[in-house]
């Protein structure tokens, strides 16, 4: 499995949570079992393979820490959703621009351009190209602000 497909189910248990810290606890301690991925693999291939020890740990952080740090992270998405009211925004959207910016404060070891990235890529399968673009400007901005912020801060 890798790091992509692992975010992505990141994501949908983040989704399937309701980004809430005991939702969370609860999918994952439903949703990460062998006999779940075993379910689910006939009808989405996302879940073909179970993640190994690494790949759940990442899984685990993830989610409990999009859950734990929701209020922040919401804050940041409504920031720089200029010209966008929270409520516009689809929760999946909401999902995939908590995960990433969650992996941008507190996963150092994932460089903010993959977490970028990678959230664009999953948003295309579940957004429109409008609602993609949205994301991208997002967490772009986001990005891009917090590396001026960080280069001040040396100053």
């Amino acid at each position: 499995m890798t790091r992509t497909v692992a975010r992505q189910l990141a994501v949908h248990l983040i989704f399937a949570s309701g980004f809430d810290a005991d939702g969370a606890q609860r999918v994952l301690d439903d949703a990460l079992t062998p006999e779940h991925f075993a379910l689910l693999a006939p009808e989405d291939s996302l879940y073909a393979v179970y993640p190994d020890a690494k790949q759940e740990a990442y899984i685990r952080t993830l989610v409990t820490g999009v859950a734990e740090r929701r209020a922040e992270l919401d804050e940041y998405i409504v920031r720089y959703a200029v010209g966008w009211s929270f409520a516009r925004i689809p929760r999946v959207a909401r999902a995939i621009m908590a995960a990433a910016m969650y992996e941008v404060l507190y996963m150092p070891d994932v460089p903010d351009a993959a977490a970028i990235d990678a959230a664009v890529e999953i948003a295309k399968n579940y957004e429109t190209p409008e609602v993609v673009a949205f994301i991208n400007g997002i967490l772009g901005s986001f990005t891009r602000d917090r590396a001026a912020e960080a280069d001040s801060d040396k100053e």
